[in-house]
């Protein structure tokens, strides 16, 4: 099982450390633990704040799964449409007000330059996918599915965090 550690450093005024005093932030799979010296004052009130850079990708990291996934046929369809395209594009993926069930699905190609520092970049296999945090919350581990059948076919989306989806399947509660 993998482990990572990070070491905070901060001066004594701020922290209230002693000189050449840090603390420590270790993590697994599970919880996180923090520790501090044993001389630590406590005079001020601790904070702890995680971020990550825009350049993070959200690629499937060993044991999770991708935080949207595609089918092969998926995928075969979606390269199959960007064929037609002389640019750079992505697959903008998320979600909107509206619909049978409260929110719809909304997909459409844009330009990678038009990808913001917050969104969530996913790529499988050289294909990107681009999804704003918000949208996200409603659709991590969604597989994006495709048929070419007559009857129903085109994209599908199974979530599972849909607690009610509509017939049509393009609009969801949550």
């Amino acid at each position: 099982m993998a482990s990572s550690s990070l070491t905070l450093r901060c001066s004594s005024t701020i922290c209230n450390l002693p000189s050449n005093s840090s603390a420590s932030l270790s993590f697994n799979r599970s919880p996180f633990s923090v520790s501090f010296p044993s001389n630590l004052k406590r005079l001020n009130r601790l904070s702890i704040r995680s971020s990550s850079s825009a350049s993070v990708s959200t690629a499937p990291v060993e044991g999770l799964a991708p935080a949207i996934s595609l089918t092969d046929n998926a995928m075969k369809h979606l390269k199959r449409m960007m064929s037609d395209r002389n640019e750079e594009l992505c697959l903008r993926v998320g979600v909107k007000q509206g619909g049978c069930s409260g929110m719809s699905y909304v997909m459409d190609f844009e330009s990678t330059d038009n990808t913001k520092p917050d969104d969530s970049v996913i790529e499988i296999h050289g294909f990107i996918i681009v999804c704003d945090p918000k949208s996200l919350l409603f659709i991590y581990g969604m597989q994006l599915d495709y048929s070419d059948a007559l009857i129903g076919g085109g994209f599908s989306f199974q979530n599972p965090n849909a607690s009610k989806t509509c017939s049509c399947g393009k609009s969801f509660a949550a």
